[in-house]
C-alpha cells in the first residue's frame, strides 16, 4: 500500500477520426503529494504513421520507446516498406510481455493510421486491446465518462482534437495527479503533427 502513494498518476487519451487518430497527454508528474514536474511530454512519436501516449512511469516509457523506434526502423529497412500500426503494437506487446517479471510500471496506447485509423491499449503485462478510443491512467474514469458520450465514429479531426482536450480537463479537475496543459499527437495519412495547449 505504501509502494501505491508513490506511483506516478497521469492522463492520456487516444481518439479514432476519420482519416486519423488523436493522442493527448497531460504534463504533470506526481509522486503521491509532490508535483515532480509541470512540463512532462507523455505523447511519442514512433514512426511518420503511428504513435504512442502512457500513464505511470514516464522513464520506463521512454526506454521503451527507444527501442520500439529503433526497431521499427531496423524493420522498416529490412522489409522495404513502413511498419504497420498493428506490428507496431505486437511488437510492444512481446517487449512488455518479456519483461513480465520486472515489468514496465506504464500503461500504453499505440495509435496510427494503416488501412484505417487503430488504437490499442496494452497494460505492463502486455495484454493488447484493440478499440476505437482509449483512456490509461490515474484520471481514466472521468476521462472516459466524457468520450463515451460525445465519441462519434466518423468525427472528424477538429472534432476529435477538442474531444480529447475535452476528457483531459475533465481528468485535470478531479485527479490532483494530473495537469498543467494538455500535449497532442495527431496522426494521418499525410504524417504527423504536434500541439501544445497550456492551462
Amino acid at each position: 500500500m505504501a509502494f501505491q502513494q508513490f506511483m506516478p498518476g497521469a492522463t492520456a487519451v487516444g481518439i479514432t477520426f476519420n482519416n486519423g487518430i488523436v493522442l493527448a497527454a497531460e504534463k504533470r508528474i506526481a509522486l503521491g503529494t509532490y508535483i515532480v514536474s509541470k512540463t512532462c511530454k507523455k505523447t511519442f512519436r514512433i514512426t511518420d504513421h503511428v504513435g504512442a501516449a502512457c500513464a505511470g512511469m514516464v522513464a520506463d516509457m521512454q526506454i521503451l520507446i527507444r527501442q520500439i523506434e529503433a526497431l521499427a526502423k531496423i524493420k522498416t529497412l529490412e522489409n522495404r516498406r513502413p511498419m504497420p500500426p498493428n506490428s507496431i503494437a505486437k511488437l510492444v506487446s512481446v517487449m512488455l510481455f518479456e519483461r513480465r517479471y520486472f515489468p514496465l510500471l506504464t500503461q500504453v496506447i499505440i495509435g496510427g493510421v494503416g488501412d484505417k485509423p487503430v488504437i490499442y491499449t496494452l497494460d505492463p503485462m502486455g495484454s493488447l486491446l484493440p478499440d476505437v478510443f482509449a483512456v490509461a491512467g490515474s484520471g481514466s474514469e472521468m476521462a472516459i465518462g466524457v468520450i463515451e458520450t460525445s465519441f462519434k465514429p466518423e468525427m472528424d479531426e477538429n472534432e476529435a482534437k477538442e474531444l480529447a482536450v475535452k476528457a483531459i480537463r475533465s481528468a485535470i479537475s478531479r485527479d490532483a495527479a494530473s495537469g498543467d496543459g494538455v500535449d497532442i499527437l495527431i496522426i494521418t495519412n499525410n504524417g504527423s503533427k504536434e500541439e501544445s495547449i497550456k492551462f
